[in-house]
């Protein structure tokens, strides 16, 4: 039998200092599942890493490795960070309920903005870089699988990715809190990834007078700005238009802060102090806290996005409840799909592990008894082999009947009968009953 279990953190348990401490970025995905593979040799492993979540979900058998407190240590240590910095802010769930985290995450009920669309895609890349780096295997495989197939339901048949629904959204709505036209303003964006070219498409629609993507690739800020009929300059021109930027919003991949409280100091003197509104929504941030400290400079991360976020999921509560029943049946739909294809083979187990212990009695008896015709012993080996079938019969029926109950209790059953009759070992001999001890003796 295999086990489930989930490590993470998220934006409710976490705050953003933590997180962005945490966060796995490129191929430091990558990196950690080949370090997973290298000490956990017999467990599965996907890593979902966004701006607002870390999770770590591991399948291996019930007695295996790695245990929750070796996930914890092993996850902060790749980050260089103690088991006991991260343990407060970690969350731990197993089988069933580690089962409803995932579908509830890939159908973005478990996200800061209820129903945002880019999640589904996180998943989908976790699972890919899994695949790639084959640390999902036949547990995790069907399970992340089905965990795409459950968002992309809850997209089509609910009403909850309607409107402004990502992080990127979001971070638009508030800037529009803060300017009633953008006619006369200059909006930069820093980073020329898809977070980035999500805001692009909002901000285009709020036609502010100027719109600058500043990016290490010139040629991709181009690019982008070229869509959005912007312009795209250089990294090292950051600092030119921060100071006649009106809005800035900054979404890069970079592993440390881009805009220094230093550098914004001289900044804000080039401004003459004119007001400038910051949005930093990377993760880990491109913007130092203490920016925010100077005069007349109001930043934003995505913590402070709850606002908004908050009025979304009281809007959205018919929609959250529909996408929410469809996740509880497809929970119940694959816990009952994985219990029959583990009770299978441990059927078959049984059945086999129990009829050679009777062929090998029943062997030893005829042996006992000279002079037997081969009618006879037919007979005997037939006797020994309806004994067994009889006696499985029913307890076999409730272990297959106990799927289907509304009750459930069949991955106890399961358990017990693994643990009862030794089927997860590998038997190199039948163990002597207390005849053949008292014989042998």
């Amino acid at each position: 039998m295999h086990r489930l279990l989930l490590v993470g953190l998220n934006h409710k348990t976490a705050p953003l200092a933590v997180r962005e401490r945490l966060a796995f970025a490129g191929n430091q995905k990558r990196e950690l599942l080949d370090a997973f593979r290298v000490r956990f040799s017999n467990a599965e492993a996907v890593l979902v890493s966004t701006c607002n979540r870390v999770e770590l979900y591991t399948a291996r058998t019930v007695h295996g490795h790695p245990r929750v407190e070796e996930m914890i240590g092993f996850l902060a240590g790749q980050r260089g960070l103690t088991a006991e910095e991260v343990e407060p802010h970690v969350y731990r769930k197993t089988d069933r309920e580690a089962v409803a985290h995932l579908f509830s995450v890939a159908a973005s009920l478990d996200s800061m903005v209820l129903g945002e669309t880019q999640i589904l895609g996180q998943v989908r890349e976790a699972y890919d870089v899994a695949a790639e780096a084959a640390t999902a295997g036949t547990f995790l495989h069907p399970l992340f699988q089905r965990a795409i197939a459950v968002g992309k339901q809850v997209m089509t048949e609910t009403t909850l990715g309607e409107g402004r629904l990502s992080i990127a959204s979001v971070a638009v709505e508030y800037a529009r809190r803060i300017y009633d036209t953008f006619g006369d303003k200059t909006v930069l964006c820093i980073g020329a990834g898809e977070m980035a070219h999500l805001v692009l498409q909002h901000f285009a629609g709020l036609r502010p007078k100027t719109l600058v993507v500043c990016n290490r690739d010139v040629e991709k800020a181009a690019r982008f700005a070229a869509e959005f009929s912007g312009v795209g300059v250089p990294f090292e021109r950051l600092a030119e238009y921060l100071a006649v930027a009106d809005v800035v919003i900054s979404s890069t991949g970079a592993p440390h802060a881009i805009i220094t409280h230093a550098m914004f100091e001289q900044v804000v003197k080039q401004r003459r102090y004119r007001p400038v509104f910051l949005i930093d929504i990377a993760l880990p941030r491109d913007i130092e806290p203490e920016v925010g400290e100077l005069e007349n400079v109001y930043l934003y991360n995505i913590d402070d996005l709850q606002d908004v976020v908050a009025t979304t999921q009281t809007q959205r509560a018919g929609a959250v409840e529909a996408a929410r029943k469809i996740v509880e049946e497809q929970v119940s739909e694959f816990a009952a799909w994985h219990q029959t294809r583990e009770m299978g083979p441990l059927i078959d187990r049984l059945y086999q592990r129990s009829h050679r212990l009777a062929a090998s009695e029943t062997s030893r008896a005829i042996n006992k008894l000279p002079g037997l015709s081969e009618a006879e012993r037919a007979t005997l080996e037939d006797l020994g082999r309806r004994i067994v079938n009889k006696l499985l019969h029913n307890p076999v029926n409730v272990l297959r009947a106990s799927n289907h109950s509304p009750h459930g209790g069949t991955a106890a059953y399961l358990h017990a009968l693994e643990k009862l009759f030794k089927l997860a070992e590998r038997e190199t001999a039948e163990p002597k009953d207390q005849d053949e001890q008292a014989e042998s003796q």
